[in-house]
């Protein structure tokens, strides 16, 4: 892996969705505004989205060649090195669009990989960060940028090396190969850990990135683990002590969800995700400050409930309460008849708190132990 600061580049780029029949202009405008915080993340200043109405998409370049050569033409007047389409691309459609565009072209699910490159610090999740990366270069060895990128660096190249990529996909595979053995081998120590642990209560913080789920870590286990208001902050699970009115537990935060989220990390981080299968309480850190928050659940869930940990008993943690225009004004009576609210609709339990101001963190504790 290239240890490369992201930030230390300046990449001008457009954003390109898709209005199909799976997806509406509202659902298409929402992704685009999380993809351009994405690619904010990334260091890229985003000067333009492009939208497209496109009900069958194109085999070739996905939004049709006309709609191509309309970027192709704002790229020449505008100095844009980067276009980024919210969607997955195929080999084939890559080369074709960057044929056409003569400029880097990546999707939303380089961009994340690209991001999990840049936050991975431990040894255990950059193996596991490098083999998703080289999963999902493998179909995409012959794009045209690739050599000029490499050298040049960048927004989307800091995955394997230039020697690597450049090479046939037998070496590719093989890499591949060897990477699982060590993701199997340090596997197999986490269980030793998790098996441990056997005979103590094991609570998980889980929930959409970004929705504070280390802040509200830190002020449960009373440490300073980094707690950034970006993407991704947490790529490593952290397993801390807490104690309860005299109970000993367990504590882990674990990394963010995200929509359209690569199946190549969700593979690559089955056994971080496996402390969560482990675990007898998940805390479902909900930012509800923010307008997706409905939609952030459901994300949640169905991740949860594709790694089969759906079953799990679960408590709403509606965080960061301390950002809603009426908060001053929130009193307790309306506070109770939100949490009635979701309760009634979720089956869950739910708790309203903001783990910056620490409010309403007494109930959420006591709620733990009901």
């Amino acid at each position: 892996m290239q240890d490369v600061n992201l930030n230390s580049f300046s990449e001008r780029a457009v954003l390109v969705g898709v209005i199909h029949k799976d997806q509406n202009e509202l659902e298409t405008i929402d992704y685009l505004d999380e993809l351009e915080l994405l690619a904010k993340t990334s260091g890229a200043k985003v000067v333009k989205t492009f939208i497209q109405k496109k009900y069958f998409l194109s085999p070739s370049t996905f939004i049709g060649k006309g709609k191509v050569n309309e970027i192709k033409e704002f790229i020449s007047l505008n100095k844009i090195n980067l276009v980024v389409f919210d969607d997955e691309l195929t080999a084939s459609q890559f080369r074709n669009i960057e044929r056409i565009l003569k400029c880097k072209v990546l999707d939303r699910a380089n961009l994340i990989l690209d991001i999990f490159a840049l936050r991975a610090k431990t040894s255990y999740a950059k193996v596991q960060v490098e083999l998703a990366q080289y999963s999902y270069l493998l179909p995409r060895l012959t794009r045209m940028w690739t050599h000029l990128s490499k050298q040049q660096g960048g927004i989307g190249t800091k995955g394997p090396g230039e020697k690597e990529i450049e090479t046939d996909r037998r070496i590719i595979r093989n890499k591949i190969s060897v990477l699982k053995q060590k993701l199997k081998k340090i596997d197999k120590q986490r269980k030793v850990q998790r098996k441990s642990r056997q005979n103590i209560l094991k609570i998980s913080l889980v929930g959409y990135t970004n929705a504070g789920k280390s802040t509200l870590m830190n002020l449960l286990t009373k440490s300073n683990l980094l707690a950034e208001d970006k993407l991704f902050a947490t790529l490593d699970t952290t397993v801390r002590k807490i104690y309860l009115h005299n109970k000993n537990m367990l504590i882990s935060d674990t990394v963010g969800f995200i929509r359209k989220l690569p199946y190549q990390l969700i593979e690559s981080f089955k056994s971080t995700l496996d402390d969560i299968l482990d675990s007898d309480i998940l805390l479902h850190v909900v930012d509800l400050s923010s307008d997706n928050f409905e939609k952030h659940i459901d994300i949640v869930n169905k991740t949860l409930f594709e790694i089969g940990a759906s079953n799990k008993r679960q408590i709403l943690v509606f965080n960061k309460i301390d950002k809603l225009n009426n908060t001053q004004n929130t009193n307790k009576d309306e506070v109770l008849s939100l949490e009635q609210t979701w309760m009634n609709k979720n089956n869950k339990k739910s708790v309203f708190i903001s783990a910056y101001k620490k409010t309403n963190i007494e109930k959420l504790k006591r709620t733990i132990l009901i």
